[in-house]
């Protein structure tokens, strides 16, 4: 069954392992970007909220991404960025645990989780203090004082991966409130967020959902605490009759009080579409071929690749759908690899970071990347003023 090529645009003669960054365009996905625009904005103009249900499409596509974390029906809803939605759960857990001032957090978890919440500690200005673990000290790390905890499961640097249940166990038997950043797991391996029994959950949809540049985040929150916390970020979209242009701020009694603002149209249009492509295909499926080729790259490279070593976890179990690999002059042999049409990324300090999405990728693809990796790094092809100026992103 896997992998599904035909139903995404991928470029000629590339070899794409950055789908862990921002997927490739799915087939369809411009056809209905380019409905909605023409003969939804276009000929119903403000009508479009009803009659195409604009409105309602932050929650209806947001159950098929709920489908993928094992969030229950209801609970989910998309939109702004995770940086939002990392702050509205934050905000709410530590509003949970009025008594509590410490948010524990690791060194593995995206920059901006942690932006987040040094500026919620700032803002609140009540003595909070972001505490900062490497990932194998989280569990040690868990105790009373804790209002959260606050993780990334899969490190986007390495691909290293939390034990959800017993890291979530831990925290609730502490007594804190828990949070996970699924934005490098939703798509790629199996999570079931209603048996973990975390409160809240957040990630992102252009990754391995293939939602495009800009798709909007998502936030699930477990349904028995939903209606009693308030969001900090309190927009009229999540107010209980946003129509009704209140003076005040009335939370809605449903997961919609974790709206903002309004709904990117476009990008929740090309979102459904992406979320197509997972017909027929199960999520225990995709793990278990992304294991399959992150085992045959990781053997391959090491087997023929010199100078570099493996970041990445070597047990898979303890592995998302990625592996890296440490090079002193890593961004430049990355962009060698680039120019040669395997497309990978970079992370700092000195991390070569390869996802495998089992949509798209197989073991030839995979067979074909290491063969360019040898060339570059046997030949010093890296070695090139060239490949060395760095761009704006990374």
């Amino acid at each position: 069954m896997l992998p599904v090529k035909d139903r995404f645009h991928l470029p000629e003669g590339v070899i794409y392992l950055d789908g862990n960054s921002l997927g490739p365009l799915p087939v369809g996905a411009a056809e209905r970007i380019e409905d909605v625009t023409r003969n939804q904005w276009g000929a119903h103009l403000i009508r479009g909220w009803n009659v195409d249900d604009w409105m309602g499409q932050p929650l209806s596509v947001a159950d098929r991404v709920g489908k993928l974390i094992g969030a229950p029906a209801g609970w989910t809803v998309l939109g702004d960025t995770l940086s939002i939605k990392v702050y509205q759960a934050l905000a709410s857990a530590v509003m949970l645990r009025p008594d509590r001032k410490v948010i524990l957090s690791d060194t593995g978890n995206f920059p901006t989780d942690l932006y987040m919440a040094e500026g919620l500690i700032n803002q609140l200005a009540q003595g909070h203090e972001l505490r900062v673990v490497e990932p194998d000290a989280v569990a040690d790390a868990i105790n009373e004082e804790l209002a959260a905890v606050m993780l990334t499961h899969v490190d986007y640097r390495t691909g290293r991966m939390h034990d959800m249940d017993a890291i979530t166990a831990a925290a609730h038997a502490a007594g804190a409130v828990m949070i996970w950043d699924l934005a490098h797991s939703a798509g790629a391996l199996p999570v079931d967020i209603q048996a973990s029994q975390a409160e809240f959950a957040v990630g992102c949809t252009y990754k391995y959902l293939n939602g495009g540049p800009g798709a909007p985040a998502f936030i699930t929150v477990r349904p028995d605490i939903a209606e009693t916390v308030a969001p900090a970020l309190s927009g009229w979209l999540g107010h209980d009759a946003p129509f009704a242009f209140e003076r005040s701020y009335r939370p809605a009694p449903s997961i919609e009080r974790f709206r903002v603002g309004t709904p990117p149209v476009l990008q929740i249009a090309a979102l459904d579409v992406a979320l197509d492509a997972w017909e027929g295909i199960t999520i225990e499926a995709v793990r278990t071929a992304s294991i399959a080729l992150c085992e045959h790259f990781i053997a391959e490279v090491e087997a023929r690749v010199p100078g570099v070593t493996l970041a990445s976890p070597r047990d898979a179990a303890q592995r998302g759908s990625q592996v890296s690999f440490h090079f002193e002059q890593g961004y430049a042999a990355m962009q060698a690899l680039i120019s040669r049409g395997v497309i990978g990324d970079f992370r700092a300090p000195d991390i070569m970071r390869f996802g495998f999405t089992p949509l798209y990728v197989d073991k030839a693809d995979v067979t074909a990347a290491v063969d360019h990796f040898e060339a570059v790094m046997k030949g010093r092809l890296w070695d090139n003023p060239a490949f060395m100026a760095r761009g704006r992103v990374t």
